[in-house]
């Protein structure tokens, strides 16, 4: 087998500048600890018969917490065998139950709980496997993916349930009554990946964990929580605030792991490729990407790369797979893609070919980020960076399980935030995952969750500090509005329809738009409503495994674009008006005569056209206007200012001032996604000589998200390191007028334009002569709120 470290320092691009640096982890012996003295002999011999003889000492540690009936959080590395430290106490649950549950009819059950479908599918594999033949154990999946008949056999008689919070959310706990079997006996709910819910998505599901132990104490039933993650921050803090309770964390990783190589690397520039307004370019990333794709499977060096967006996955695997052919056809057919909105076929199919060697490079988005068994890669390719490090260390992980040894590359692409880590490894490969950001008490997310919960179960005064902050606030407010009634048992519901129905836990805009060829009438996938019009408007490229379609028609109303199949030689970006209102101001630092604020803003935006671009490359072939609709998005914002005559005194041109302060916004909100858990895509941004509202020079970084996701707030907490980094970022970019690397965006509504790279540091640093830490705590600032 070759070696992929060896193999990758041996690729032209790793002697010709490309590999700015390289930094190797050292081979780890593993530790190990006895069985817990309750596990029967019966089960260690099914262990023992899928290859696992022996346990480290974190299995064991977190095995005992939690069949002594602790919370308990295992925060270990990729590969450390999570999966079995809680199944054991749950098998032995279900397994000393068996008795019982064939007297009574019932017995013990386990809630297995994850982010994404592929892995519930992928855990539930595992699980079948281990207890084949087993009749303690009857284990079933319940997900988008069942017919009713599978669902009702799994309410009727599972006692191990794999699941994803969606079900939980619409049809597990709305439907209650039905799963009173399974819910009175639950014993064990796991939650793995639990790094994943983030931001408003992981706001969701803090309450439909807290829905869920309310439902189960209904039926008689108190849970052990057992929480899994490769990569989590502060572990019993992110476990307790996403579970609402006190929860052990395990931490120290026992397992064994072979040398790791991780790679950072830029790729070149491209002669004679001028960007927007005539910046330079590097050649873009997803081509990195897929050349080294091609070069390491030609090596035979099983590799996955993974790519930030699908289109970006179809596009590196359709060039990787181009560049193989020319040396052999069969290499070529060992390439594919892997990402959400495939349908459920499709998935199951690459994953099982995936495990079976069948395919030997694979180009995927994050949906094979996660703890997805896939044995036997040698090498992981990332193309951008994937928004935060605890993602980047998850995605490197999916190489080298065991004692092989594996590489890790990172291919920057021409954006600030990558630029600044491939030139500061420190940041990136030296420093701690970042903590999870989320905030439960956001009102567009406890509104939904009260009211599902009333629906579910008249709510109690003793169920609003179950919620937390808000809760109170919230039941007033559905109450005032007529969706709520108080009684003497508590809030009833009183609408006809399901409470659930009224948010989307995953959704960052509307209900997802469907995808459909215009010519067969063929479901191909789907994209959320909150991207679909500058994703799917008319004239868009789409692209499907690796099969390119042109939009025909988007209708927002009915939530449907049609596509033909076409293959033009252009990609398309959307670009959007955007306007920003403040509502209230929460909280203000003054730094001098600047200042630093936090609060609700309104953003109102609208995509009205969009450029087509060559393949390939940055040349703008045409901009065609669009009619789209306007949204309005009420959030949370960071925001800094500077008076009129603090600019005034700083010599720059009246016509500068309007550019810098835009070339600010642009690197400010590329930095931020170092400190928060979040991504460039996550949130966005306004900037102004003047606004009306503070009538000074403003720069604003909002949330996407309704209601906001935490993401600004930590903006505000860390402000004078952020746009301290962001000064630095600018400053140390070795452009003249702004690039990619530094000021420039690629989701930039205005087309890029103006923009002052050397105007923004002068800003940055007017703003930074007289910065402090701000003011801890949030509504502390000046009354601000308007109508």
């Amino acid at each position: 087998m070759p070696d992929p470290i060896e193999t990758l320092l041996r690729l032209p691009g790793a002697t010709d500048g490309r590999l700015l640096h390289l930094a190797r982890e050292d081979a780890r012996e593993a530790v190990y600890a006895p069985w817990p003295a309750w596990v029967s002999d019966a089960l260690r011999t099914r262990y023992r018969e899928n290859g696992i003889d022996t346990l480290w000492a974190h299995q064991v540690e977190a095995a005992e917490l939690a069949h002594a009936g602790e919370h308990v959080v295992v925060a270990t590395g990729t590969a450390s065998g999570k999966s079995t430290a809680y199944q054991l106490p749950a098998l032995s649950a279900l397994e000393a139950g068996r008795a019982a549950d064939q007297r009574r009819g019932r017995g013990p059950t386990v809630l297995y709980v994850a982010p994404t479908k592929a892995l519930a599918h992928d855990q539930l594999q595992g699980l079948h496997q281990l207890t084949a033949g087993w009749d303690a154990v009857r284990a079933a999946a319940v997900d988008g993916d069942n017919t009713r008949e599978e669902r009702q056999w799994a309410r009727d008689h599972a006692n191990y349930v794999v699941t994803n919070p969606d079900l939980l959310h619409r049809t597990v706990l709305p439907s209650h009554a039905r799963w009173a079997r399974f819910l009175s006996g639950l014993q064990y709910v796991v939650v793995d990946e639990c790094h994943q819910y983030r931001g408003v998505f992981g706001s969701h599901v803090s309450h439909v964990l807290r829905r869920l132990r309310r439902v189960a104490a209904h039926y008689g039933a108190d849970p052990v929580l057992v929480l899994a993650s490769a990569t989590v921050a502060d572990p019993a803090v992110s476990a307790s605030r996403l579970t609402g309770l006190a929860v052990r964390p395990v931490t120290d990783d026992a397992a064994p792991r072979g040398e790791v190589a991780y790679a950072l690397w830029e790729p070149p520039l491209v002669e004679a490729a001028g960007g927007e307004n005539g910046a330079p370019v590097r050649r873009p990333a997803s081509v990195e990407a897929a050349g080294l794709l091609a070069d390491l499977v030609s090596a035979g060096v099983r590799t996955l790369a993974f790519v930030r967006s699908r289109r970006g996955a179809e596009s590196v695997a359709m060039s990787a797979q181009r560049m193989l052919a020319e040396v052999d056809g069969d290499l070529a057919s060992r390439i594919t893609t892997y990402r959400g909105g495939y349908l459920p076929e499709e998935r199951r199919l690459i994953e099982s070919d995936l495990r079976s060697g069948a395919l030997l490079g694979l180009a995927s988005t994050n949906a094979l980020e996660l703890g997805i068994d896939v044995a036997g890669l040698d090498a992981v390719v990332t193309t951008g960076f994937p928004g935060t490090r605890a993602a980047l260390r998850q995605q490197f992980g999916r190489a080298g399980r065991g004692a092989s040894r594996a590489a890790g590359v990172f291919v920057a692409r021409d954006d600030p935030l990558d630029t600044y880590l491939v030139h500061h490894p420190e940041a990136l490969l030296g420093a701690p995952v970042e903590g999870t950001v989320f905030d439960p008490s956001n009102p567009h997310v406890i509104g939904p969750h009260l009211a599902a919960a009333a629906q579910e179960l008249p709510l109690t005064d003793a169920d609003l500090a179950l919620f937390g902050d808000g809760a109170a606030e919230g039941v007033g407010a559905l109450t005032a509005a007529g969706w709520l009634r108080r009684r003497p048992q508590g809030w009833f519901w009183t609408r006809r329809e399901r409470a659930a129905d009224l948010v989307d836990i995953r959704s960052v805009g509307g209900p997802a738009v469907q995808i459909v060829d215009d010519e067969t009438g063929r479901l191909l996938g789907t994209v959320d409503g909150g991207r679909a019009d500058a994703t799917v408007h008319d004239g868009a490229v789409y692209v499907h495994r690796g099969e390119t379609y042109v939009v025909e028609h988007y209708d927002p109303t009915d939530q449907i674009a049609l596509v033909r199949q076409d293959r033009p030689d252009y990609t398309t970006t959307a670009r959007s008006v955007t306007d920003i209102s403040i509502v209230a101001e929460r909280a203000v630092t003054a730094w001098g005569r600047a200042s630093i604020a936090f609060g609700d803003v309104d953003v109102t935006s609208r995509v009205v056209s969009y450029v087509k671009r060559r393949s390939g490359s940055a040349q703008v072939l045409a901009e065609i206007p669009l009619d789209l609709p306007e949204h309005t998005l009420r959030t949370t914002a960071v925001w800094w200012t500077l008076p009129g005559r603090v600019v005034e005194a700083l010599g720059l041109d009246p016509a500068e001032i309007p550019g810098a302060a835009h070339a600010a916004e642009h690197a400010s909100i590329g930095l931020l996604p170092l400190l928060a858990t979040c991504d460039r895509w996550d949130i966005g941004g306004v900037s102004t000589a003047m606004h009306p509202d503070t009538g000074m020079l403003t720069v604003f970084v909002h949330d996407g998200l309704p209601g906001g996701a935490g993401f600004a707030r930590r903006g505000y907490d860390v402000a004078r390191d952020w746009l301290a980094m962001t000064r630095d970022a600018i400053a140390s970019c070795a452009c003249e007028r702004g690039c990619p690397s530094c000021v420039q965006s690629p989701k930039c509504g205005n087309g890029n334009n103006p923009l002052s790279k050397h105007g923004a540091v002068i800003l940055l640093d007017a703003l930074l002569a007289d910065a402090v830490d701000v003011t801890s705590g949030e509504d502390e600032g000046r009354d601000a709120a308007r109508p």
